[in-house]
């Protein structure tokens, strides 16, 4: 992002552009970026010299750090954490505090309120991050392919499969990989035909990143779903589906990065069921009654 003064109704998405960012920050300003998502609320009523002392670096780059998101001034960045802070306790009074991140002593009824909570701010922020253009580009070069491949490791490979089953009950070819080889002899042998998808929360997974670099050397569609515009699988895609997850110290990576993704998942699927409406509804049909045992019949 360039230097320059945010527009304040997009106050809500100051935590999201933070997070993004978090990946390419130098380590003393990811410090700051640290401070910042643990804990909105207090850091937004520092000044730049708390703040630098806490993360044990300079102003300058607190300075810096501001003015990597798009602030002149260290306030409108506090007033926008106040905002979002205030915004997210009133849409969810019954809810932890936005802190509130999973501690080693909380109660399992705590730790099932800060999931939900958690999850229900990933897909949130994954509705306003998500580009609706690059949506339309997604279901289209699917609905024009004659065949989809879908890879992601982990949490990620989970998605994936959704992902596969939902276009398969349409009666699209899609493949799902389950191994790293698999997925790259696929891609090698794709064509512009094709449309390959990459999932990854990081955007950094080697295995995920060479799939989609064999995909687009063979020519096929390349789409990226991941959490990070600026990572190395973004750069390797023609479509780039971004999430906003918010990520605990349990498990990270596989809880609001999932739920973000299978959202993302979700939109496409039915973006593609939408433009192939007739077609979709009768494979919908057919399957429910292969599954449920009922005769396809009037």
């Amino acid at each position: 992002m360039t230097t320059g003064d945010v527009d304040s109704s997009n106050a809500r998405m100051v935590l999201v552009r933070i997070r993004a960012a978090l990946p390419s920050l130098p380590p003393s300003e990811r410090r700051i970026a640290e401070a910042i998502l643990s804990d909105p609320v207090t850091v937004a009523g520092w000044p730049v010299t708390r703040l630098a002392a806490h993360c044990e670096t300079s102003t300058t780059s607190v300075v810096r750090f501001y003015r990597r998101l798009g602030y002149s001034r260290h306030q409108d960045l506090r007033l926008d954490l106040t905002r979002e802070s205030a915004r997210e306790t009133f849409e969810h009074p019954a809810r932890p505090a936005i802190t509130g991140d999973i501690d080693r002593d909380d109660s399992l009824p705590d730790v099932v309120a800060k999931i939900a909570r958690n999850e229900a701010l990933a897909i949130a922020d994954t509705a306003e991050v998500l580009d609706p253009a690059a949506l339309e580009s997604a279901v289209t070069a699917i609905v024009a392919a004659r065949r989809v491949d879908v890879f992601g490791v982990g949490a990620s490979a989970v998605v994936g499969l959704d992902l596969q089953q939902k276009l398969s009950r349409i009666g699209r070819t899609a493949l799902n990989w389950p191994d790293s080889h698999s997925a790259w002899t696929s891609a090698a042998v794709l064509d512009p035909k094709c449309v390959a998808i990459g999932i990854s929360h990081t955007g950094n997974t080697a295995d995920t990143i060479k799939f989609l670099e064999l995909a687009a050397t063979a020519g096929a569609t390349t789409i990226a779903i991941s959490n990070y515009a600026g990572s190395v699988l973004a750069a390797a895609a023609d479509i780039m589906l971004i999430t906003a997850a918010r990520e605990t110290r349990f498990r990270p990576g596989a809880l609001g990065s999932r739920i973000a993704q299978l959202m993302v998942v979700d939109c496409l699927f039915t973006g593609v069921a939408q433009a192939s409406y007739g077609q979709s509804m009768e494979a919908l049909r057919q399957t429910y009654a292969a599954v449920h045992g009922e005769h396809l019949g009037d």
